[in-house]
């Protein structure tokens, strides 16, 4: 579950506008308030692609399903896209849920939807020799990574 905000949506509105107008400098209004001000332009950028919603509190976290995540990797790996770009046009709310992403990828395990409930790819286990442990993983690798399906033959 998501920590809780020291501030409202209303009291980081009013941040925003404090922060905009210019009559005191970032800085200033970001000690006042005791906040970074990176924070102060994430909470601008929520509210410019995810409107006042985007500034509240949530409950729980965000789903995406599979594909999604698999576009916005591929889409930022191919090089013609920005982190910041790809977040505003997936309306993923960080960089770093992007970047989390890029690095499951990488080390080539797969993308599951959130918020399915999943399951579980061993839920016991059985002693196995070195031969029937090599057996396995070629099983897995001739079958594309299908973890489910190898944990179900074996």
């Amino acid at each position: 579950m998501p920590k809780k905000s020291r501030y409202s949506g209303a009291e980081k509105l009013a941040i925003i506008y404090e922060f905009g107008q210019g009559e005191s400098s970032q800085r200033s209004v970001a000690n006042k308030y005791d906040v970074d001000i990176t924070t102060v332009k994430r909470w601008i950028h929520r509210l410019k692609h995810h409107g006042i919603e985007g500034l509240e509190d949530r409950y729980q976290n965000q789903s995406y399903s599979a594909e999604l995540k698999l576009s916005a990797v591929h889409e930022f790996l191919s090089g013609e896209t920005s982190q910041k770009e790809i977040i505003e046009k997936y309306k993923i709310l960080s960089c770093r849920q992007l970047r989390n992403w890029i690095k499951k990828y990488n080390s080539h395990s797969s993308f599951k939807s959130t918020g399915t409930g999943g399951t579980s790819t061993m839920t016991k286990g059985r002693s196995t020799d070195w031969k029937e442990r090599i057996d396995i993983v070629l099983y897995c690798l001739a079958n594309n990574h299908d973890y489910q399906g190898t944990a179900t033959q074996y």
